[in-house]
Formats: structure tokens, C-alpha cells, sequence
């Protein structure tokens, strides 16, 4: 079975959910604010914070490009004016880690260029992200594989062959433990463009640890991807959507993080095995299973009916598949209402 450890926390097929709240560019280019989301994630029982690291100038250049699409959240802004407004300073990277280590959390990030890698690898992170938009960077999986650490990757805008150049790009330059997200890189998306079928036929393919990012609303495709076998989970995290920010409309809130990490724990737990037949925790309950008893009191060798014998709980009588059987045979006793009806009570 798949599995390898971070820190103190192991990431695999038969471990609990391992779930990160991705701080993106909630801070609102406050640390103060970034110190804080941690806060919140640690105390939500995340299991780990993921920064981004990257600069405007490493991302794109300015008047490459304004985004065009009405239904953005985005819509209007230049992109590199947007990477201005949603990077995370390099300098805050050391205290934002520190603070989530505290928390007893794993903190890291996905990188954006080589720059960023080797200034990752300085700060000592136990893994990295690949984020979808760069899962088609070879030379930039090339060199986040190279640290040999272990490797998270979204799946979002990839063709299939292009995933499998991507996984096997990693592998064959010493990344050992890759787990693949299952991503619709639409922001927010929809949960009916979300298709977690495909999480086991990503495990199933690439034979590896597999997950979801997820940008829908709420934590209900979180919990569905669980039962499907993901067993990482990604979600944005601020403290309030009210407050604004570049990925808040689609982020959770501290109690909504705590209800994903609770629910998704629950369903990890309520998958179990394939189990038919009485289960150990279930063997008072037969007690209170239907079966025959006398409803009127029966004199010894009156014959049973439907009036006199009935099929009620609790179960300390014979079973119900019994009861037309009985019908029309004779009493062998004097029985009063309410007693269980046994086989030594039938001539």
C-alpha cells in the first residue's frame, strides 16, 4: 500500500485524510493576517498550510496580459498586477512556517520557478506542490523531482498523456512519493464539473496516493472524494470571505475548515470492508428483531391463527419465516398473551 511520512504525519491509502488549508493570497499582503490564518488552520485541526511562492516578475511580465472573462473574480486586472496583489513575500515564508510547525501542522509550498525551489529548499520543506497551471513545466518537475522530496501534484488543465509525462518525469528524476489531486481549475468551481469519479481511475492508473483540490463551495465534494478513495484534501482557507482578498469567495472559514477536517475523518472511517451478516456491535440489537408470539390467550390443543399468533418484537420467539408453518397446528400447552412462541409449544 502506498504511504511515506512528512514531519510527523503520514500521507497514504489507509491513513485518514491528510488535509491542507492553502493560504494563497488570503493575508491581503498583511503578515499579521498570515500569522493568523495559521492560527485558525492549526486550532481547525488542519493537518498542514501551503503558501505559494512565486513574485510578479517571476509569473509574468507587465501588459502581457488583462484578464478578459466577465465571470472572473479577476475580470479587468492585469495579471501581473493580480500576482502583485496575491504573492506571498519571500520573507514571510520563515515565520509563517514557524508559526504553523508550532501548530503541530506541516508547512510548505508550490513553487513557480527554480528560483523559488531553491529558496524553498533553503527553509528545509519536507514536500512540495505542483499546482496545475505548471504540471506541464517538465523542466520545473525536473527540478522540484530532483530534491527528492516528496511531491503533491493538481491534475487541473492536463491531458491525460500529459499527466503521464508529468508523473513520469518525477519518478525518473529521484521523486519516490508522488500523490496526484484530482482539480477543476475554475475558480469557484462547480460541483457538477468536479467529476470525482475519476479519483480511483487516477489511483488505479498511476498507482499512487490520490487526493482532491477542491474549489467548490462547502466541504460536500471533500467528503464524496473521501469515499472514492482520496486521502488528501485541499481546500483555500481565509478567516472571513467578508474580508475580502484575491481567493476568498471560494475559500473556507475557520468552522467550516474544522467541519471538513471532522467530516472527512468521519467518512474515512465509515468506508471499512465489504461486511455482510451480524457484526459484534450488533448482537444486542437481534433482541429487538421480530418474532412469533401468542396475542390471545391459547388453551393446550387449540389450533393456531392468525388471531392468536402474531409477529412482533422482540425477537426472543421463533423467526417470522415460520409463521404460515404454524398456522392450523395445535398448542401442545396453555399459553398466555405475550408469551415467545417456542417449538416445544407446537404438537
Amino acid at each position: 500500500m502506498n504511504s511515506f511520512s512528512v514531519s510527523h504525519k503520514k500521507i497514504g491509502d489507509q491513513e485518514k485524510p491528510f488535509v491542507i488549508a492553502e493560504m494563497s493570497g488570503n493575508h491581503n499582503q498583511s503578515l499579521e493576517r498570515a500569522l493568523q490564518i495559521v492560527d485558525e488552520a492549526g486550532k481547525a485541526g488542519a493537518d498542514a498550510i501551503k503558501l505559494q511562492t512565486y513574485t510578479a516578475d517571476t509569473m509574468t511580465i507587465k501588459g502581457a496580459y488583462t484578464i478578459q472573462d466577465e465571470n472572473s473574480l479577476w475580470h479587468g486586472k492585469e495579471l501581473h498586477d493580480l500576482y502583485k496583489l496575491a504573492y506571498t513575500p519571500w520573507e514571510w515564508h520563515q515565520p509563517i512556517f514557524d508559526r504553523a510547525k508550532e501548530h503541530g501542522m506541516v508547512p510548505f509550498s508550490s513553487p513557480f520557478d527554480a528560483t523559488s525551489v531553491d529558496f524553498l529548499e533553503e527553509l528545509n520543506v519536507d514536500l512540495y506542490k505542483i499546482a496545475s497551471f505548471e504540471n506541464t513545466d517538465l523542466p520545473l518537475i525536473k527540478k522540484i523531482a530532483s530534491t527528492g522530496k516528496p511531491v503533491i501534484m493538481s491534475t487541473g488543465v492536463a491531458r491525460l498523456d500529459q499527466l503521464a509525462e508529468a508523473v513520469q518525469t518525477l519518478r525518473a528524476n529521484g521523486c519516490e512519493n508522488i500523490v496526484l489531486l484530482k482539480c477543476t481549475s475554475t475558480y469557484p468551481a462547480s460541483p457538477k464539473n468536479t467529476n470525482l469519479a475519476t479519483i480511483p481511475h487516477l489511483k488505479q492508473l498511476f498507482n499512487c496516493t490520490v487526493g482532491l483540490s477542491d474549489h467548490t463551495m462547502g466541504i460536500g465534494a471533500a467528503v464524496g472524494a473521501v469515499a472514492l478513495g482520496a486521502r488528501v484534501i485541499e481546500k483555500h482557507f481565509t478567516l472571513s470571505r467578508a474580508d475580502g482578498g484575491v481567493d476568498s469567495a471560494f475559500s473556507l472559514e475557520p468552522a467550516e475548515l474544522k467541519s471538513l477536517v471532522i467530516e472527512t475523518e468521519r467518512a474515512f472511517e465509515a468506508i471499512g470492508e465489504i461486511q455482510y451478516g451480524i457484526q459484534k456491535a450488533e448482537e444486542k440489537s437481534k433482541f429487538f428483531k421480530r418474532s412469533l408470539y401468542v396475542a390471545q390467550d391459547i388453551k393446550k390443543g387449540e389450533t393456531f391463527t392468525d388471531q392468536n399468533l402474531r409477529v412482533i418484537r422482540p425477537g426472543d420467539g421463533l423467526e417470522p419465516k415460520y409463521f404460515e408453518l404454524i398456522l392450523g397446528k395445535t398448542a401442545k400447552s396453555d399459553m398466555k398473551s405475550g408469551t415467545a412462541l417456542k417449538w416445544d409449544h407446537v404438537l
